[in-house]
């Protein structure tokens, strides 16, 4: 199947790991990812972010042009810079209100407000950035486009605009891809009354408010269930996550429709709706960076020091990190068993390692006590500052844990792909994931929950070890039963785990397989027929 013409596409998204700084998670990565690979099946590809006040400022940028655009009753203007990458275009817009700072007094890409006001800084931010992407647009700052590829919550403004606004009726005639990287977090602000709400951004937009309002409250607008209301069509991170997103949630037993899941179904009978697995880079002259455990333990001190030395003020964790990877370069010989984990220290992530069962006071706490003076655990991440904290607590109690409180290391992340034994990602949901397949490309067997594309990508006793329950309790349970079963077979069963291993090197999980389905099920599927 081939395409009658090239298609001109344009990313909207809050994160592109192709600019150095310009990723927090996951969705970083699939910009950058997927971007490149649709650039090379014959696609004009472009990709625009915020810039946070710093990208504009890197090397190559270019100065594009200046828009004018109205936003909470004011006449604004913003600039649009371009960092051209092969045949990818970069662009970054620049204005004062899409910068924030975090506690160390860096550029931050999301801005953490108290929990009663949730996205209130990021909600205006982002409707803002959507603003001046519409008039780049409008203006053809980015060219001729065929569709417009938006990512969660922080680009559904811009559907919004398409939608409603006067002044943006012209872009009801470019195709509209909306991709739900994570349906938790949608967005919710106010509808008025408030200085971040869509009549404050937006004074005298005559909108339907049913296509907008949060279903568990009507006065709020669910900035996710307007790109799934608005959209032309629909795609998320696995078939197995699609599934899930149409039943209700039972929180934290079961993760699904977060209160959208009706939406969801009706986008689903209208032929909108697909789940799409992401893919993981092979490339085929990549060097696996397999280290001596000394020189493994020296980068990751390493890594610490630069984060302590790039820091405002001194943080316990890592320095009681550090100490701990001292007393391990002691070591005489590598431990037998070395567990890791790369993720983002939220909830998502670490609930079921926090969590109680039946059978062990907590996930992690069952793991160490299990895995004794057989191994260490070594675990790279930051975010909330509850779990930052519990694993602090953790790191205090078990001589056999090392909290590496940082993230943003692809240095220090890849060491641990590549150089553990059997990596965790218990997550409560996840739309795909990419770090069990970035272990899994280094021949390290991942121990994961049967949820979205984690159940999509790992076999168990195949390429490595699920577990799963009916209850939080039984899978906190089964989390630890799994990882028990996992260590036994690494040190008694040799022949057994070595085939796990290559197995987890085989998988395979094309970006090229990924895109092929958005351009034969969401862009503009009438241009394509079957050449011969």
């Amino acid at each position: 199947m081939e395409l009658k013409k090239s298609l001109n596409i344009l990313i909207v998204a809050s994160e592109n790991a192709q600019l150095p700084g310009a990723k927090v998670g996951g969705l970083g990565d699939f910009v950058k990812n997927f971007s490149s690979t649709l650039a090379e099946e014959s696609c004009q590809v472009a990709v625009v972010i915020p810039s946070y006040g710093f990208l504009h400022q890197l090397p190559n940028s270019q100065f594009i042009s200046n828009i004018s655009f109205q936003f909470s009753g004011n006449q604004e203007q913003a600039q649009i810079f371009q960092n051209t990458n092969n045949k990818l275009k970069h662009f970054v817009i620049h204005h004062p209100d899409l910068v924030s700072w975090d506690r160390n007094g860096q550029h931050e890409i999301y801005h953490h407000d108290l929990d009663s006001e949730p996205n209130t800084t990021d909600a205006t931010r982002y409707a803002l950035f959507c603003s001046a992407v519409a008039q780049g647009i409008i203006e053809g700052s980015f060219g001729h486009l065929d569709c417009v590829h938006l990512n969660d919550w922080h680009t559904t403004c811009f559907l919004i605009l398409r939608a409603y606004h006067p002044n943006y009726q012209a872009l009801r005639k470019i195709r509209t891809v909306f991709t739900i990287n994570n349906l938790s977090y949608q967005g919710l602000r106010p509808f008025s009354g408030n200085e971040s709400s869509l009549e404050a951004w937006y004074p005298n937009l005559e909108y339907d408010q049913n296509k907008l309002a949060d279903p568990r409250s009507s006065d709020r607008v669910n900035l996710m269930k307007a790109g799934i209301e608005l959209a032309d069509a629909i795609a998320t991170d696995s078939t197995s996550y699609a599934q899930e997103i149409l039943l209700p949630s039972d929180a934290p037993r079961f993760y699904g429709g977060e209160g959208l899941e009706n939406e969801l179904l009706t986008a689903k009978k209208q032929n909108r709706l697909f789940g799409i697995l992401l893919g993981c880079e092979y490339p085929t002259n990549r060097i696996i960076p397999q280290l001596t455990f000394s020189s493994f333990i020296s980068l990751l001190k390493a890594e610490i020091v630069r984060w302590e030395q790039s820091s405002k003020a001194p943080n316990a964790s890592q320095l009681r990190a550090y100490q701990r990877l001292t007393e391990l370069s002691n070591l005489s010989a590598k431990p037998p068993l070395i567990l890791t984990s790369v993720c983002r220290i939220v909830e998502q992530k670490l609930y079921l390692m926090k969590a109680s069962g039946k059978k062990f006071l907590s996930g992690i706490r069952g793991i160490l006590e299990g895995l004794g003076k057989q191994g260490i655990y070594i675990l790279l991440g930051s975010g909330d500052q509850e779990y930052e904290d519990f694993l602090a607590e953790i790191a205090s109690e078990f001589e056999n844990f090392v909290f590496l409180n940082g993230f943003g290391s692809e240095d220090c992340a890849a060491a641990l792909y590549a150089n553990g034994d059997l990596f965790l990602m218990p997550s409560s949901y996840e739309p795909c994931g990419i770090s069990q397949m970035l272990a899994m490309r280094d021949g390290q067997p991942c121990l994961v929950h049967q949820v979205g594309g984690l159940k999509d990508t790992v076999i168990n006793g195949v390429n490595g070890f699920v577990f799963a329950g009916d209850s939080v309790s039984e899978q906190v349970d089964n989390l630890v039963l799994s990882c028990l079963k996992a260590m036994e077979i690494k040190m008694n069963n040799p022949i057994q785990w070595q085939h796990i291993c290559q197995q987890a090197r085989n998988s395979r999980f094309l970006w090229k397989d990924t895109v092929n389905q958005y351009l034969e099920n969401l862009y503009v599927p009438t241009i394509f027929s079957t050449i011969d």
